[in-house]
């Protein structure tokens, strides 16, 4: 017993700071849902005093119905206790009908911060850079926080509730207790310090166990979708690796069930000790007052209070180290969710954002830059400039690894240069609002997303602002998707994907016309189009390159390419190599000069 308070007091001060957290986590769910939650506060306040006014009326009752016992067929006496009797029904319907209203008013109100915290993890993963998207780390926050956001408020939210209403019950059964000395409370209290201590012990491991086997989680959440995935369906038919990865899922599940498993045993364990310690305590107080009630000391009422008011105490003694233990729980939980929102991006916005001029071709340059993943000791870019001048076309052609699509990222200020410069009309990109970079430049990305929406709403999500019926058809003429549509048995209105019912697939070719047609959209004046054409066939490259001068007017473009047919359109062709550009000019000026570029057309 020695060595456990030491322990014990070493868990209670771990768990005094993390339950710090529990003021913020009452705001959160106050900023979720402040009328749900008031109602929530004053039935909490009402369940907690129901239960000692059943004390006390009992009390009434049983030394009324001795009185009446006493006076034999005199009925008058038994009046008070039938009274009694009548108000406790009342109490105990009250209690019912404030239960079912509390649950009631408890699932709208989960419901609201579920919501909320799923919102601010969606909106803190959409302001986050994306170098914290190269982090395991930011990973394994991430996917805790998606993950118990699910669950986590509404047992917050009934711990919390279970807690503030046990505390009024208990105070008030304290003062019942009191009547008959100050020692029930000390024996109440020592009756419980085991479970006290089990309940922090078992939080913590939970806790530590949880974090450590986040990145298990994860990979079998990876495995789940390897398996189930229409990207992956195909090439595990093929290759024969259901078995494998089903067999590398069921492992590691195997393996944390047995771990969940064994700390619930321990647990139970530890729990149940706990447990008859406390009822050993509490029989020695029951028996001690059983002893005064035989010596005539207290009456028959007084006996029976007590041993409502103790054997309630000790239950909702019990109840507050659960409450206790869950709501620590969850402060572990969301001390992580506050990590997590606390993370700050660096990729901002400068504090006196300079304006862009939208409605003209602006000069792009690359002035000395150099640029390295987070995590990677590599230079991707290493003393790369290129200037594209406004209103022209250029294209990055080079071989894979050569940084070509770095370029698009640090345009877009997804990352920012670890050295050198990149200039909008010869400012500083760092120095506009991201904002208004991104509002500049238009992409057509190398694996651009298929969104299972209609196709009009695939092509409008490239501009929200302009998305009108014939913006949208004219930007899939553009990009010569509007045949492809036409053909669709919906028209702008067909589902594409088969995610959801009565859907359409594309072949990938179909999907990057579909993309090209929301990059085309946005009449931004920076065009970039990583690979337009890799999945266009040779006649379809060909239609799409004799249109493309005419669609390219009033832009400054960017492509990024392997196709030396798609580079030829361009005004000035780079050829990229190790982070540098090493060779430049035109189709024929680099066919004449003999080098990489002359090299790869032969």
């Amino acid at each position: 017993m020695t060595g456990t308070i030491p322990i014990l007091n070493l868990k209670l001060r771990k768990a005094a700071t993390q339950l710090a957290e529990l003021p913020r986590a009452l705001k959160l769910v106050w900023d979720a849902a402040p009328g749900w939650t008031t109602a929530w506060g004053i039935l909490l306040l009402l369940q907690g005093l129901l239960p000692v006014a059943t004390v006390y009326l009992i009390r009434n009752l049983v030394n009324n119905l001795v009185i009446a016992f006493r006076a034999g067929g005199d009925f008058r006496p038994l009046r008070p206790a039938l009274v009694s009797a009548g108000l406790i029904v009342i109490v105990l319907l009250l209690t019912e009908l404030l239960k079912s209203i509390s649950n009631w008013v408890r699932t709208a109100q989960s419901g609201l911060v579920q919501d909320y915290i799923t919102a601010l993890v969606h909106r803190q993963s959409l302001a986050a850079d994306l170098a914290f998207y190269d982090s395991p780390d930011f990973y394994n926050h991430l996917h805790r926080a998606r993950e118990e956001a699910s669950y986590r408020p509404a047992i917050l939210i009934e711990s919390i509730g279970s807690l503030l209403q046990n505390t009024v019950t208990l105070v008030a059964m304290a003062g019942v207790i009191l009547r008959f000395g100050f020692w029930p409370i000390v024996v109440l209290l020592v009756g419980t310090m085991p479970a006290l201590y089990v309940v922090l012990n078992s939080s913590v491991r939970q806790h530590q166990w949880h974090l450590r086997t986040t990145a298990d989680e994860r990979k079998t959440w990876y495995y789940d979708w390897l398996l189930t995935a229409r990207e992956t369906a195909a090439e595990l038919r093929l290759f024969a690796l259901g078995d494998y990865f089903e067999t590398a899922y069921r492992s590691r599940r195997r393996r944390l069930r047995g771990e969940r498993l064994e700390l619930t045993r321990q647990q139970s364990i530890a729990e149940f000790g706990a447990a008859v310690f406390a009822l050993a305590s509490s029989g020695c107080a029951i028996v001690w007052m059983g002893w005064k009630a035989v010596r005539g000391l207290v009456s028959p009422g007084d006996l029976a209070m007590f041993y409502q008011a103790f054997q309630q105490g000790l239950g909702l003694m019990n109840a507050l180290l659960t409450n206790v233990g869950q709501i620590y729980a969850s402060s572990l939980f969301l001390g992580g969710l506050f990590e997590f929102l606390a993370l700050r991006p660096e990729v901002a916005d400068p504090p006196s954002p300079c304006p862009i001029l939208r409605q003209r071709p602006i000069e792009v340059r690359f002035r000395s830059v150099s640029f390295r993943y987070p995590g990677s000791q590599r230079f991707v870019l290493d003393g790369f400039d290129l200037t594209v001048p406004a209103g022209s076309i250029a294209a990055i052609v080079g071989p894979n690894g050569a940084g070509k699509s770095t370029l698009l990222n640090l345009l877009c200020r997804f990352y920012d240069p670890d050295a050198g410069a990149i200039e909008l009309d010869g400012t500083d990109l760092r120095q506009f609002s991201l904002d208004d970079v991104r509002r500049s430049i238009t992409v057509l990305f190398q694996q651009p997303v298929h969104y299972n929406a209609t196709a009009t709403e695939n092509i409008g999500l490239g501009d929200l602002e302009i998305a009108k019926p014939d913006t949208v058809a004219k930007a899939a003429d553009d990009a010569g998707a509007s045949e492809i549509i036409g053909q669709l048995p919906g028209g702008y209105d067909q589902l594409l994907g088969r995610w959801f019912a009565d859907g359409a697939e594309l072949s990938v070719g179909e999907w990057q016309r579909i993309a090209l047609a929301r990059a085309f959209l946005r009449r931004a004046p920076i065009l970039i189009l990583d690979e337009p054409t890799s999945a266009m066939d040779p006649w379809a490259e060909a239609d799409w390159l004799g249109r493309f001068r005419r669609l390219a007017h009033g832009r400054t473009v960017i492509m990024i390419t392997h196709r030396f047919t798609t580079a030829r359109v361009a005004d000035r062709i780079h050829i990229m190599s190790e982070g540098r550009v090493v060779e430049s000019g035109t189709h024929e000026q680099l066919v004449a000069i003999k080098g990489q570029y002359a090299e790869g057309c032969t």
